[in-house]
């Protein structure tokens, strides 16, 4: 049997960028976001400038709700039915339940066999560095089944960290205390958050003391120096809301720190900005 054309596709929690959305060709299928009584789809008509405002003006919080089976089954089913496989890289099956209720869609009769979700076992550009990676596979011709194959050895060397400015969005969201929120304030901690590549789970890793300017460098240093491996392909700086210098600081630090063949910005979606608060900023890359 000929072998069919690959969709390559993603939760919109990917925050590739255009220009490498475009470049590769991804669909996206957007998570949705509830403010003030009212549901939203992540980055269509719905902005994360728009999401802080809301809390700043009205302490009004979002939600975020998954993408349900229904959802997954009429978006694939236009692309099977004309023919395609597709491969879909899904939120870490950890954080949300989307990875789940993919799966379940692509068990359904009329799409079994076609469609090939994938359990990043991450979120933002940790899921967009093995989007390249299927990319690319897709390009060299490589069927479906074989690529989702072969992105099972690709997760565990996506890494994902990000600093926090402000504990205030995960107070307020219930997911830290007000008293770890207020010290973390009163002694100028900035927690970076790690994804843990194995199941996608995240938990606090060093806490940095000082200023975004002070921190954000030595963020960066150390990240580089962790692994003894990096590939040099393919590094994400992405942030939620945050003053362009201190992207272009991190950028300047990678630069002199190690060389990549491209360092890409990217925002990140609502879905992760909501959860993180503004001034969020990580690197993200993959090892060997």
């Amino acid at each position: 049997m000929n072998n069919r054309n690959v969709i390559l596709s993603a939760d919109s929690t990917c925050d590739l960028g255009e220009e490498l959305k475009a470049r590769y060709n991804v669909h996206y299928y957007p998570f949705h976001i509830i403010l003030e009584g009212k549901q939203y789809q992540d980055n269509v008509d719905i902005q994360v400038d728009q999401i802080y405002q809301a809390y700043y003006d009205r302490k009004a919080l979002p939600q975020t709700a998954a993408i349900n089976v229904g959802e997954y089954v009429d978006y694939f089913r236009p692309f099977v039915e004309a023919g395609f496989d597709v491969i879909h890289f899904c939120l870490g099956g950890a954080l949300s339940s989307a990875q789940k209720n993919c799966q379940l869609a692509a068990q359904e009769p009329e799409l079994a066999g076609h469609v090939f979700p994938i359990d990043s076992c991450s979120l933002s550009t940790g899921i967009a560095l093995q989007v390249l990676e299927a990319g690319e596979r897709i390009r060299a011709g490589m069927p479906a089944g074989e690529i989702a194959k072969e992105m099972q050895a690709i997760v565990p060397h996506c890494h994902a960290s990000f600093i926090l400015d402000t504990l205030e969005f995960m107070k307020a969201g219930g997911r830290c205390s007000s008293l770890v929120a207020f010290g973390a304030n009163l002694l100028s901690l900035k927690p970076c958050i790690e994804v843990d590549n194995a199941d996608g789970s995240m938990h606090v890793g060093k806490k940095y003391r000082g200023t975004l300017k002070k921190v954000l460098p030595q963020y960066v240093k150390d990240k580089l120096a962790q692994y003894p491996s990096i590939k040099r392909d393919h590094l994400f700086i992405t942030y939620s809301t945050i003053d362009p210098s201190y992207v272009e600081l991190v950028r300047q630090t990678v630069e002199e720190t190690m060389e990549f063949k491209e360092i890409h910005t990217t925002n990140a979606s609502c879905t992760i900005a909501c959860h993180c608060g503004p001034n969020t900023l990580g690197i993200l890359f993959e090892t060997e």
